[in-house]
């Protein structure tokens, strides 16, 4: 009795790709496209600014909170004991001095409870965002600024000179009035 192996064919992959390949190619291109368009049709906000807090500010009569960072409540102290300092209103004045170097200019990526626009703002095209969590006047609560956060760590920059509780932390103990 004798054997014989026969090799079976394997089907060949259609030449160009896989259409899934294809479909998920075409969609990236889509969405891209959509966000550079809806850039150009949602103008940014410039303007008149006033700064609320270390993290929030008023450009052009707009409210609008900073995307990706969090900063000290305005009446937050940081260090402890004796050595107790005001870093809400240091994490302010920093701010406030970035925004006075030139004109600020902020592009809304969301809306929070408070109504306030989630926006990414610039002055002069330098992103104020990273420039507050890089000194120190701010944490990043994305991976946007967790770059600019452990240099601000490892240099003891900021509120990371000494103890601190984390913004969100201090605001979950002292609640806002309701409004």
């Amino acid at each position: 009795m004798s054997f014989t192996l026969s090799r079976a064919r394997r089907p060949r992959p259609p030449r160009g790709g896989r259409p899934q390949t294809w479909r998920g190619i075409l969609l990236a291109a889509g969405l891209i496209v959509v966000a550079l368009v809806v850039e150009r049709v949602i103008p940014p906000l410039t303007g008149q600014v006033r700064v609320a807090d270390g993290d929030s500010l008023e450009v052009a009569g707009e409210r609008v909170r900073l995307d990706g960072l969090d900063a000290p409540e305005l009446h937050q102290s940081c260090g402890e004991g004796e050595r107790s300092w005001p870093c809400g209103l240091k994490a302010r004045e920093a701010l406030q001095a970035l925004v006075a170097q030139g004109e600020v200019t902020c592009r809304p990526v969301d809306e929070d409870r408070y109504g306030r626009a989630v926006a990414r703002c610039a002055v002069d095209g330098a992103d104020i965002g990273a420039q507050l969590v890089r000194k120190g006047w701010a944490v990043a609560t994305s991976l946007a600024y967790r770059g600019e956060e452990r240099s601000a760590q490892a240099a003891g920059a900021g509120i990371w000179a000494g103890p601190f509780e984390m913004p969100a932390d201090w605001r979950a103990r002292h609640p806002r009035p309701a409004e």
